[in-house]
């Protein structure tokens, strides 16, 4: 699309409806989740017809990709800005934490349960193999002389990220460490499973880090 200086009134209105329709989609993914997202029933919240909705999306995958887009696209220039002036874990960790408490459904959009029916195209991809390339950056910088581990071994076929270039075994191990191990607690929390349990969420998800940390640079 052409950029603001020189869009005409029909792109401009044409923004604005895919804009409110994304807008009312996270209202539905709130109240009832991703799975029972209805094009029609967003076009009734904005008093139009399923028809006329119709022609700024194709249908609910099409709107479902905009918003996972969306969403990875966040992530990855909040991953980008706290990666500036170089990456470090930790920041990594804590502007992903941040970014995934300021709004859950977005997170769980992209990290909780797939939608039924749905496939993502290959773009959605490559923008998540972007954010995992920054966190591997960070890894290789963590651990730059640590020797392979059995488990890299199995890694072999994996090693290529968004720049096309090879990554160091070791890092590639602790990239997947480090992102298994905080998005289970950071899952854990978002869907309310600490609960009632006494304990500071934030407190065990900073003692996992540097349990990572401590054991990257040993």
């Amino acid at each position: 699309m052409a950029d603001s200086g020189t869009e005409t009134p029909r792109e401009r209105y044409r923004a604005q409806v895919r804009g409110e329709v994304k807008e009312r989609a996270w209202e539905q993914i709130a109240t009832a989740g991703a799975s029972a997202l209805s094009l029609n029933a967003i076009a009734k919240r904005m008093g139009m017809s399923g028809p006329a909705l119709y022609r700024y999306f194709a249908g609910r995958d099409e709107l479902i990709t905009e918003l996972i887009r969306d969403a990875y696209r966040s992530l990855a220039d909040t991953f980008r800005v706290a990666a500036e002036p170089g990456a470090d874990v930790a920041v990594l960790a804590h502007a992903l934490r941040g970014w995934a408490l300021a709004d859950p459904h977005r997170y769980f959009l992209i990290y909780g349960t797939p939608v039924p029916g749905y496939h993502a195209p290959a773009d959605i991809t490559a923008i998540a193999s972007e954010i995992m390339a920054t966190l591997l950056d960070a890894c290789a910088a963590l651990t730059p002389d640590a020797s392979a581990t059995p488990f890299d071994s199995h890694l072999d076929t994996h090693r290529k990220w968004a720049d096309g270039s090879p990554a160091p075994t070791p890092a590639v191990h602790r990239a997947l460490t480090f992102w298994t191990r905080l998005h289970g607690v950071l899952s854990l929390e978002l869907a309310g499973h600490f609960n009632g349990m006494g304990f500071d969420p934030g407190l065990l998800f900073a003692a996992e880090l540097d349990d990572l940390i401590a054991a990257g640079a040993g």
